[in-house]
C-alpha cells in the first residue's frame, strides 16, 4: 500500500492489462487485452535475473543484482506506458520475500516503472500460479497436483478445476539448491543425492497430507520443468511427458555427464544449464515423496494467475471479498455491527478523502475491510483485543492480498482503539504512516460512534479536516441523549492530543 500504489485515478474497466513477476531467478511480463471478458495476451518478456543469487549471508541483496533487476525494468518499463493503473499487477516473490533490503529494490524498481510494487506471501504465491496453470488447462473434472520450481521457492497446490483446495509454498529453489549443492557446476552423485535428500526432507511436512487428498493428473510449471521436459525428449525417454522412470534414468545420466557444460548437448539452453541440476533434483524427490508416477508441462504460471486474478477483481469477483468473508465466520465476528461501523466510517471517508488525499479505491478498501474485522481478536480475549487482532491478520494467510496490504489491515485494527502510539505504525513503511493515520482516526471515530451497539444510523455529522485536526459537527441534542458516547468522544480526543492531533467536537444547531 505505498504512495505508488494509491496513485489518483478514476477507473474505468481497462481493455489493456499487464503483469510482472519478479521472480528470483526470472523476471517475466505479460501484456493482453481483455476483449469480452476474455484475456488475449499480445506479448510476453521474460529475462534471467538471478535476484535471488544476490543475497548474501545476512539476506541483502547486492548491488549487482538490484542492477540487473532494475535494468531488466527498464526495459519492461517501455512496454507498460500507457496502461492504466487499475490493470497493472507486478509482484516480486521470494528473493523479496526474505531480503532485509526488499524495500530499497521496490522504491527503485516504482520509480523506473511508475506502477506500484507489492510482494506475496509463498501461499498467495501458490494460488496465483494454480489460477495461471488452471486457465490454460482444459476444464476437466478431477483433482489436480501443480508444482512450480522457481527460484527460491517451490509451490505445491492441489485444486479442482478453478479452485485450489491445498496451497504450500517450500523454502527451496533452482537458485538456492544450485548455490547449495553445484555452484561449481559439477555433477557428482554425492551432490545430487544431497540435493534430493534436502528436497524429501522439506517435502515431509505435506507428504501425509497430500498423499492422502490424492489428485488424478500432475501438472508441472516453471521454467525448470519445462526444461526438463524437453531434455526426456531430446533423449527419446518420453514423448515430453515426464514419467518417474524416466526420471530415475535421467539422474544417471546426469551424474555420468559430471558438469553442467555437457548439458548444451540435451538442447539445455547456456543460461539455464547452472540451475538445471538443482531443478531436477527438486522435482524427483517431489516424484519419490508424492508417489508422482507422472507429469505434463503446462505453460501457464504466476504472470498469468496475476492476470486472471485482475480480471476477478474488474468483474467483481474479488478473492479478497471471499477472504474477508471467510474471517468473519471463522472468528465469530459480529457481522451487523461491523457492516454499521463501516457505513459510519466510509460517511466520513467521503467527507474528508480529498482534504487528507485519501481518494483512491485503495484507501477505501483498506477502510472498509478493517471496519468488519476491527474485532477479530475478540476471539482470543476482551483485553487487548485490538493487539490479537492485528496478530492475527499479519501473520494469517489471507488469499488475494499482498504483504503490504496485509501490514496496513493490521495497522489499522491495532490501531483502532486506545493509545495510537507510534509503535501502531511499525510494520508498515514510512511513506504510509500519514496514510494509515488517517484511516486509523476514521476508524476510531466510527467505531465510537458505533459503540452502542444498537445499529442505528449514524447521526448526519458534518467534517472538516486539516493536517492535524478533525472538526466533527453532530445534530443539535444528539450527542445529549447518549452521554457515554460524549464520554468516549473526550476519551478520543485525550489519546489523539498526545499525538499532537486535536479532535473537536462541536454541535450543529438545528
Amino acid at each position: 500500500m505505498t504512495a505508488a500504489s494509491i496513485a489518483e485515478y478514476d477507473a474505468p474497466t481497462p481493455d489493456l492489462l499487464a503483469s510482472i513477476d519478479m521472480g528470483s531467478n526470472s523476471f517475466h511480463m505479460v501484456v493482453a487485452r481483455l476483449v469480452h471478458g476474455e484475456i488475449r495476451t499480445v506479448e510476453k518478456m521474460g529475462e534471467k535475473v538471478q535476484l535471488g543469487a544476490g543475497l548474501d549471508a545476512d539476506n541483502n541483496l547486492s548491488e549487482e543484482a538490484q542492477q540487473r533487476g532494475i535494468e531488466c525494468l527498464r526495459r519492461f518499463a517501455q512496454r507498460l506506458q500507457g496502461t492504466p493503473p487499475e490493470g497493472v499487477q507486478i509482484v516480486g516473490t521470494n528473493a523479496l520475500r526474505v531480503a532485509r533490503n526488499a524495500q530499497e529494490f521496490i522504491d527503485k524498481a516504482e520509480e523506473v516503472l511508475g506502477y506500484p510494487v507489492e510482494v506475496i506471501a509463498g501461499r498467495e504465491e501458490a494460488r496465483l500460479i494454480y489460477l495461471g496453470v488452471s486457465h490454460t488447462l482444459s476444464d476437466d473434472e478431477g483433482r489436480r497436483l501443480v508444482i512450480d520450481i522457481g527460484g527460491g521457492s517451490t509451490e505445491f497446490i492441489i485444486g479442482e478445476r478453478f479452485e485450489p483446495q491445498e496451497l504450500s509454498s517450500m523454502h527451496m529453489g533452482c537458485v538456492s539448491f544450485r548455490n547449495l549443492y553445484f555452484p561449481d557446476g559439477k555433477i557428482s552423485r554425492k551432490q545430487m543425492d544431497k540435493a534430493v535428500t534436502h528436497a524429501e526432507q522439506e517435502l515431509q511436512s505435506i507428504r501425509r497430507r497430500y498423499r492422502a487428498v490424492g489428485w488424478q493428473s500432475a501438472v508441472g510449471s516453471s521454467g525448470s520443468i519445462k526444461a526438463i521436459s524437453n531434455v526426456l525428449a531430446t533423449l527419446k525417454l518420453t514423448d515430453g511427458r515426464i514419467t518417474r522412470e524416466a526420471m530415475e534414468e535421467l539422474r544417471t545420466r546426469l551424474v555420468d555427464m559430471g558438469n553442467i557444460d555437457k548439458l548444451a548437448e540435451l538442447g539445455v539452453r547456456e543460461d539455464r544449464q547452472s540451475i538445471f541440476p538443482a531443478g531436477f533434483a527438486i522435482l524427483l524427490a517431489a516424484f519419490r515423496a508424492l508417489d508422482i508416477h507422472e507429469m505434463e508441462f503446462a505453460d501457464g504460471a504466476l504472470r498469468e494467475g496475476l492476470l486472471y486474478d485482475l480480471v476477478g477483481r474488474i468483474q467483481h469477483e474479488d478473492v479478497r471479498e471471499r477472504t474477508i468473508a471467510a474471517l468473519q465466520e471463522r472468528y465469530h465476528v459480529d457481522q451487523a455491527h461491523g457492516t454499521a461501523v463501516e457505513h459510519t466510517a466510509l460517511a466520513a471517508w467521503e467527507q474528508v478523502a480529498n482534504s487528507w488525499n485519501l481518494h483512491t479505491p485503495t484507501d477505501e478498501d483498506a477502510l472498509r475491510w478493517a471496519c468488519r474485522l476491527h474485532e477479530i481478536g475478540l476471539t482470543i480475549s476482551h483485553s487487548q483485543y485490538h493487539k490479537h487482532g492485528a496478530y492475527l491478520l499479519h501473520y494469517s494467510d489471507l488469499p488475494g492480498f499482498t504483504l503490504q496490504f496485509q501490514r496496513a489491515l493490521a495497522t489499522l485494527v491495532r490501531g483502532h482503539r486506545r493509545k495510537l502510539v507510534p509503535s501502531v505504525f511499525e510494520y508498515v513503511e514510512p511513506e504510509d504512516k500519514p496514510r494509515l493515520r488517517y484511516l486509523c482516526i476514521l476508524l476510531r471515530l466510527a467505531v465510537v460512534i458505533q459503540h452502542s451497539r444498537n445499529l442505528e444510523p449514524a447521526p448526519d455529522f458534518v467534517l472538516n479536516a486539516e493536517e492535524n485536526k478533525l472538526t466533527v459537527e453532530f445534530p443539535e441534542g444528539w450527542l445529549d441523549d447518549r452521554p457515554l458516547t460524549l464520554a468516549d468522544l473526550h476519551n478520543e480526543q485525550d489519546y489523539l492530543a498526545r499525538q499532537d492531533f486535536t479532535l473537536e467536537i462541536r454541535t450543529r444547531p438545528s
